[in-house]
């Protein structure tokens, strides 16, 4: 840099207040204009590159140079290059003390700066402000590598592909049209259907050797009238009418036969009536019948004995069966199954109790809530809702348990105690140890007594001259409970059956309160069931092969039904008409129609003359009957042509059984 006021040589620069001109050797200015014209109020300036420098100096210094101009006048007053440069060296070599003491201000400023590569660092100082996040980003990054190395999903690759996007490809077609065909098969249909495939090859082999063969006999009768029937136009072709002749006569052989197999597997297989002919009339298609459907039957219930079953209240598709087995001296553990009827092949609960199910009944209140009654006195209460076979209440704790067995029980709504009307259900027992129980459901099952069922001397006949006896004469020894049924109006009124063949009417209001006793049965009572249209008369049946229909007001029977010499297992009335009722005796079912007959049964079947019935349920919501025998099998059987309920025939009951009873 040079500064203002510095000597040049003489006769070539002539320099004045800064200004430097350059003149030949005629005198002549030839000093060449600058480039850059510089503002006039900077005392100079020069640009090197991209950087510029300003010099300023307020003094300024004399030069002894001769012809040397004013400022202002019309001399150039830039100089030439070479000219320059000698003053700059000559300059730098004569500085003087006063020039160097000078005070020089220099200013420096920079351009823009212009990124052309920009390479971020991988290293950050621990003292960034952004130290922190990034240690704790290297640590995420550290257990992810961690996990990756012992994950099933992680597979470590050289190259990885994104996947593309997915593309979704419409195409346009017809409306594809969905058709749902179903039928019902059974079993029969299977076997027909297997038995035609086998005989169809014989048959055919047959037919073709009868046209054949039937070429060269004369024609038939029915042939002849054939042939003669033809017009007489053209001749009658005698060959053609015997091969279709020929072909008839098979085919209404072939569909004989078919008819003889079906007809014969219905009859082998026991789903129709034996004694029904094959060839029925209109009157005995028209005449009550039944047919099986199905049957619920497994390999876990087979070897068991149907003892009780129920419907559920709430869900009318839902069985609970009780099985047990007491043939044999060790007796099997009993077992308690839910039945469905979409599966009638296994079922959908197996409760495993530890001896014989004896009575199972479905609560109302609690419709998940199932009651067990056993051959060894005890009571147990399961939840189907649950996979655990587990008893939710058990009455093992309890120190008033049965010490025999639970014949029945049942739950039912009472009002006893409740206020207002409001009623509550209670789970109420019979069992062989002669008491009626009343359960409680709390943290655990206990129960108070209702009644003791007690023994009572038999009538004898008064002798001549010999004094009166008490007709009821109560001893210590109590009287085995067999079966019990609440009133289907007043639930505070029950009937209760003996082993010694009485029937007791008893109230709950009252302690061991006996309202009347029914002496009919010589053996034990195994069922009683009030009518649930006509609510003053029951039915009862005993091992001494009699039913007998009673009135409540009345200690005589008022009907005795005995067809067959066999034991009475079980009975009910249908829930449709307060005329039907259906019965067990051994290997048979009988349905009696009081309105059609007091005498004989309408229908007597033998259902399964392999085993004996030992239970029988009505279904509510159809016309069908369920049978359990001693095998372990249930089935279900339909109902035909019996009359409907609210028949004109007879107005009520009344009007069957008190002419019969006056007589």
């Amino acid at each position: 840099m040079v500064s203002e006021g510095r000597p040049v040589r003489r006769g070539a620069l002539v320099g004045i207040q800064g200004s430097l001109q350059v003149f030949d050797e005629d005198g002549k200015n030839v000093t060449p204009h600058p480039l850059f014209q510089s503002d006039p109020n900077t005392a100079g300036s020069r640009t090197y590159g991209s950087s510029s420098t300003w010099i300023s100096n307020k003094s300024t210094t004399k030069s002894g140079l001769e012809g040397t101009a004013e400022p202002g006048s019309g001399q150039d007053p830039t100089l030439s290059l070479s000219a320059v440069q000698v003053g700059q060296e000559e300059m730098e070599e004569e500085l003087t003390e006063a020039d160097l003491d000078q005070r020089v201000d220099i200013y420096l400023s920079e351009t823009d700066t212009l990124w052309m590569f920009d390479m971020p660092s991988v290293m950050v100082s621990v003292e960034a402000e952004d130290a922190g996040r990034v240690l704790e980003r290297n640590k995420i990054y550290a257990d992810i590598c961690k996990t990756k190395a012992g994950s099933e999903r992680f597979e470590e690759r050289m190259v990885q592909t994104l996947a593309g996007a997915a593309k979704n490809k419409e195409v346009q077609c017809e409306t594809i049209i969905m058709e749902d065909k179903g039928m019902m098969v059974t079993s029969w249909d299977l076997d027909n259907s297997l038995d035609a495939s086998e005989i169809e090859p014989t048959s055919r082999a047959e037919g073709f050797g009868a046209t054949t063969g039937g070429s060269s006999k004369s024609p038939t009768t029915k042939e002849q009238e054939q042939t003669v029937s033809v017009s007489s136009d053209r001749e009658p072709d005698i060959t053609s009418d015997r091969g279709d002749t020929a072909t008839a006569t098979e085919e209404d052989e072939e569909e004989e036969h078919d008819k003889e197999k079906k007809d014969e597997g219905k009859e082998g297989k026991g789903f129709i009536d034996p004694s029904m002919t094959i060839n029925k009339t209109p009157e005995e298609d028209a005449a009550p019948r039944l047919e099986q459907l199905w049957s619920y039957t497994c390999d876990l219930t087979s070897g068991h004995s149907v003892s009780s079953m129920a419907w559920n209240k709430v869900n009318p598709d839902l069985l609970a069966i009780g099985y047990r087995e007491f043939d044999s001296k060790d007796q099997k553990k009993g077992l308690a199954c839910c039945w469905s009827l979409k599966n009638p092949m296994w079922p959908e609960r197996i409760f495993q109790c530890d001896h014989g199910v004896t009575a199972v009944d479905f609560s109302l209140a609690s419709p998940n809530l199932l009651a067990v009654g056993t051959s060894s006195g005890s009571v147990a209460v399961y939840d189907v809702r649950s996979r655990n076979d587990a008893a939710f209440l058990d009455s093992s704790a309890s120190l008033n348990k049965h010490t025999g067995a639970v014949w029945q029980l049942r739950w039912v709504e009472q009002d006893r105690g409740a206020t207002e009307g409001d009623k509550k259900e209670r789970l109420m027992c019979i069992s062989a140890d002669g008491r009626v129980t009343e359960w409680l459901i709390q943290q655990r099952l206990d129960c108070i007594d209702l009644m003791k069922l007690r023994r009572t001397e038999r009538e004898k006949k008064k002798l001549p001259g010999e004094k009166e006896r008490k007709s009821e004469a109560p001893i210590s020894q109590q009287a085995a409970g067999m079966c019990f049924d609440f009133h289907p109006e007043d639930t505070d009124i029950y009937l209760a059956g003996t082993d010694e063949g009485h029937i007791y009417q008893c109230s709950c209001s009252g302690k061991e309160q006996i309202l009347g006793t029914y002496r009919g049965h010589k053996g034990p009572v195994y069922r009683v069931a009030w009518n649930p249209s006509s609510t003053d008369m029951f039915l009862s049946c005993s091992a001494d092969w009699s039913t007998i229909l009673w009135h409540r007001d009345s200690q005589t029977p008022l009907l005795t039904f005995s067809s067959v010499t066999a034991f009475v297992h079980d009975i009910m009335w249908s829930p449709k008409s307060a005329f039907i009722f259906a019965a067990v005796k051994e290997s048979k079912v009988e349905i009696w129609d009081l309105s059609v007959s007091i005498f004989n049964p309408v229908i007597s079947h033998a259902a399964n003359p392999e085993a004996n019935l030992t239970s029988i349920l009505f279904a509510k919501n159809t016309n069908c009957l369920l049978l359990g025998d001693s095998l372990g099998g249930v089935g279900v059987w339909e109902l035909f042509n019996l009359d409907a309920p609210g028949s004109n025939k007879v107005g009520t009951l009344h009007d069957i059984v008190c002419p019969v009873g006056a007589v």
